[in-house]
């Protein structure tokens, strides 16, 4: 059997019951370390669990998956993934290979980012389509993700932005040359990813656009949601830019419409109240 285990959002004992019993009865216990982290390392996930985990970056859960499932159609082997099993599509190319190799899978759900978002206040039925904000680099600045954000706002809808991870990357120099050096791992913040939905909206003006999203938008910055140290901030999109947050993982929520209790919620963690008085751009049902 493979177990494809959500590991929660905050420290080891974030894992259900039941994905813990699964873990404790695995011949081999897979950790995907590539699209999340969590607040803890993994030795305190040996020690809560009782189990050495092997570390599976991205290299080898897209290119050598049939060794991750290697003999697993005879014992029992586990996948652990930070947040919910399906919140990253690689996930569900794992559950195809396993099926078309005749092995049996079971997911064991738990809380993501995608529902504990909810702890801002803001409802979860009234988010539109999730979209990821990459690092820019020097040559290749994208903006795709605005069109999208812009589009839930237009439909009155929130937008969750996940903020990129970069584990395990090779500079482009190391990729051509065949040298396996990795970069340090980056993750992307609050702050960095406010100041490029600020630069977008100043090209779009420059283009002679006028964007539905500007500098006094309302916006949430979120950091180590599930965790003791969990922060919440809520206030403009410029205000973001500059706001302190701490230590990965954070994500950024853009508001759309919002009815007056999602308005009072956001307000218990604002930056600035005034902001939210005399903040024009702000909408409400």
């Amino acid at each position: 059997m493979l177990y494809l285990v959500g590991l929660g959002l905050g420290d080891a004992k974030d894992i259900t019951v039941k994905g813990l019993e699964a873990v404790r009865r695995c011949r081999r216990v897979y950790l995907e370390a590539y699209t999340s982290v969590l607040t803890v390392g993994k030795e305190a996930l040996e020690e809560f669990y009782g189990k050495e985990l092997i570390l599976a970056d991205r290299e080898m859960v897209e290119q050598e998956a049939d060794t991750l499932l290697k003999e697993a159609d005879v014992c029992d082997v586990a996948f652990l993934v930070v947040g919910d099993p399906f919140g990253a599509t690689t996930h569900s190319d794992l559950v195809l290979r396993a099926v078309k190799l005749g092995i049996p899978y079971k997911v064991i759900h738990n809380a993501s980012i995608m529902n504990a978002v909810g702890c801002c206040g803001l409802q979860l039925y009234n988010f539109g389509e999730t979209i990821s904000i990459v690092f820019w680099t020097d040559t290749w600045k994208p903006e795709s993700f605005f069109d999208k954000i812009e589009k839930n706002r237009q439909n009155g809808m929130h937008t969750l932005c996940l903020l990129d991870i970069k584990v395990k990357e090779q500079s482009l120099e190391n990729l051509m040359k065949g040298r396996k050096i990795y970069e340090p791992p980056r993750y992307m913040s609050v702050n960095q990813a406010a100041e490029q939905l600020l630069a977008i909206i100043q090209n779009r003006r420059l283009q002679g656009e006028k964007p539905e999203i500007t500098e006094n938008t309302i916006c949430v910055g979120l950091a180590r949601v599930g965790a003791p140290d969990e922060k919440i901030a809520s206030g403009t999109l410029q205000q973001m830019s500059t706001v302190e947050l701490g230590a990965p993982l954070h994500s950024l929520i853009v508001t759309g419409t919002m009815h007056p209790l999602e308005l009072e919620m956001l307000k218990l963690f604002s930056v600035d109240s005034s902001s939210f008085e005399n903040n024009a751009c702000q909408r409400t049902t």
